[in-house]
């Protein structure tokens, strides 16, 4: 009875394919979204000021990063709770996958907030006349907490690192013998 349990637990991960197929083609709805803010950036770019020119530079931008947020947590997500990537013919070209571990892909995600958060602070004081006091500073609260979060996440991570650095020293210093002294004479 254990033996099927476990085997029906292990077997539901392939659940999870249904909602990175689902975010796979969300992206490429995503992706012809952004094709048409890019015709759209195109389209007005000789009339545009400055200041409008990079806001429209860093919409595409801010799509760009979260295009990447959604590849990096499907491909990652993917091979470590599902399959993984990487066969014999195609090693060297996913070598990179293996690399993104749980507690990698949290600070990558953390980060990829962040800069998505920071342009979108970015395009409202490029446009600040369009926003209240009131609501500027309930984004610029909500990026603060997003910034006390990474920092929050990188320390732990530092100190979960340190830990485990400490008990490898440990662990060689207790398996390692102790050195020959030379006999009397």
């Amino acid at each position: 009875m254990t033996t099927l349990l476990n085997r029906l637990i292990l077997a539901s991960r392939w659940v999870l394919v249904v909602f990175y197929v689902g975010l796979a083609v969300a992206l490429c709805f995503y992706a012809v979204r952004f094709l048409w803010k890019l015709k759209k950036y195109f389209e007005g770019l000789l009339v545009m000021s400055d200041g409008e020119t990079l806001l429209g530079l860093l919409y595409l931008l801010d799509s760009a990063l979260v295009a990447g947020l959604v590849v990096m947590v499907l491909i990652a997500s993917y091979d470590s709770l599902v399959s993984p990537l990487s066969g014999k013919d195609d090693a060297a070209s996913l070598e990179w996958v293996g690399a993104v571990d749980p507690s990698n892909l949290k600070i990558k995600l953390a980060v990829a907030i962040v800069a998505i958060s920071s342009i979108h602070l970015l395009q409202i004081f490029l446009d600040v006349d369009s926003y209240t006091n009131r609501q500027i500073t309930w984004m610029m609260a909500i990026h603060g907490l997003f910034l006390a979060g990474i920092i929050a996440m990188a320390v732990m991570d530092r100190l979960e690192g340190y830990g485990k650095k400490e008990k490898t020293k440990t662990a060689a210093t207790a398996t390692a013998k102790p050195p020959a002294t030379a006999p009397d004479s």
